[in-house]
This record gives structure tokens, sequence and C-alpha cells, in this order.
């Protein structure tokens, strides 16, 4: 369990209590050592959380305290359950599960009347996944996994009019045209930035080769040369 996870759970677990919440039982739900739980819980102590206590005596929250419910507005969290839902529609499976999973984190923290107003939202985007949308789902996780890891690409590219070719490129960054996915990166035949459309590669390898982002062909160049760049997908 990531340790952000286990701090959460840790407030979490505190809210509404009267009695003191021993460390070894957190420790066993969290799965962790009580060594860590002691560790955490002196963490969230020195960031301002309230919680009094000590080892072998237990913690609760400080009398006539509480952890404000995230201090989201109604439409503020309308805004989070909206967007969870266009990720769960458009995005790769990974992205759509640890929204989905996030969404149910903050909505485990707020008050019932908030909880209520994300329910009512009326805003929907919904998922309808059949066998070709679940293999476009899959090639925007590898194109993301490849970004996130710095690993060349290569790719079988079809252009506007159908022409295939096959390109090297540094994968930058993914982003979403309301309907369209590209994939934004430094293309080794034109020795320049490009944009791919993930709809129209029809072969996608890894090369086994990593690259590191230089100035002049990483993301702050690619933005800047985006800012004055016909954005067609070439």
């Amino acid at each position: 369990m990531r340790r952000a996870d286990r701090l959460f759970l840790i407030i979490h677990a505190l809210r509404g209590r009267r009695t003191a919440l021993q460390a070894r039982s957190l420790a066993q739900t969290l799965g962790v050592s009580l060594r860590t739980v002691y560790r955490d819980v002196a963490d969230l102590q020195l960031s301002g959380v309230p919680i009094e206590g000590e080892a072998g005596v237990g913690y609760v929250l400080r009398k006539g305290s509480d952890i404000p419910p995230l201090m989201f507005s109604a439409d503020e969290l309308e805004a989070l359950v909206v967007g969870t839902r266009f990720v769960r529609a458009f995005a790769g499976e990974k992205l759509a599960r640890e929204a989905q999973a996030a969404l149910i984190k903050i909505e485990a923290v707020l008050p019932p009347e908030l909880r209520e107003r994300s329910e009512r939202t009326r805003i929907y985007a919904p998922v309808w996944r059949d066998e070709q949308q679940a293999a476009f789902a899959a090639r925007i996780d590898r194109l993301h996994a490849a970004i996130e890891t710095h690993r060349v690409l290569q790719l079988v590219y079809r252009d506007e009019g159908g022409k295939p070719s096959t390109r090297e490129v540094e994968p930058l960054c993914l982003a979403f045209w309301g309907g369209k996915w590209t994939l934004g990166a430094w293309c080794r035949l034109r020795q320049d930035f490009r944009n791919f459309r993930p709809d129209r590669i029809d072969a996608l390898d890894e090369t086994g080769e990593g690259f590191d982002e230089r100035p002049g062909r990483d993301m702050d160049a690619y933005l800047k040369a985006m800012r004055g760049y016909d954005t067609g997908m070439k």
C-alpha cells in the first residue's frame, strides 16, 4: 500500500471516534508494522493534523476538531465527478481505474449533503467498450506507459491520406481534443515535433531504447512549438 493511501486511511479511521484507536489495530488493518504506524502518525501530527495520543495508549482527533471535508464546494465536487466519468469513458483502463478509486476516497470523507450532490449530477459520459474500443484503451495505456518511462517507440503510421510510414518517436504527452486523442512526440524521421493520432497507428512497438528529454526537444519546447504550429496530424 502506498504511503499516501495509508495516511488517508489513518485520518479516515480517526474521524468521528470518541475512544482512542490502538496503533496495533491500525497496523492490522493496514497490513504494516507498528513502527510504520507510529512513524505515519508522527508525520501527520507534524503536518498539523490534530491527532492526540501516543504509542501504547492509542490515538484520537483532538476534542472539538475534525478534518475538513477537503473544502469542496458543491460545484467543485460536481466537476470532479464529471471529470471522473469522462476519464472512465475516454482514457485508458489504468487512468479510468485510478480516477474511480480517487473519487471513492474523496466521497468517503464528504459530509452527507455533498455526497448526495455528487450522486445527483446529470452530466454523463457513458462507457460503451466493445472489443475495438477496449483495444484502443489498451493502446492509450501503452502510450501513457511509454511517456512515463521515456521509452522510444516505433510506429507504423498512416497520414490523413492513408499513406503509411515508419517512425521512431520520443513520446512526450497525450492530449484529448474532445473526440480524438493525439500523441505529442519528437519524430526522429522529421527531426521535429509531431502529433500522431492513435487511431491511425497500425503497429506500435517498443525499440528497447530509452531517451532523455533534451533542451529543444523536451516538453517545454514541444508546448512552445505547438503555440505557433498547425496542430493538424502530420
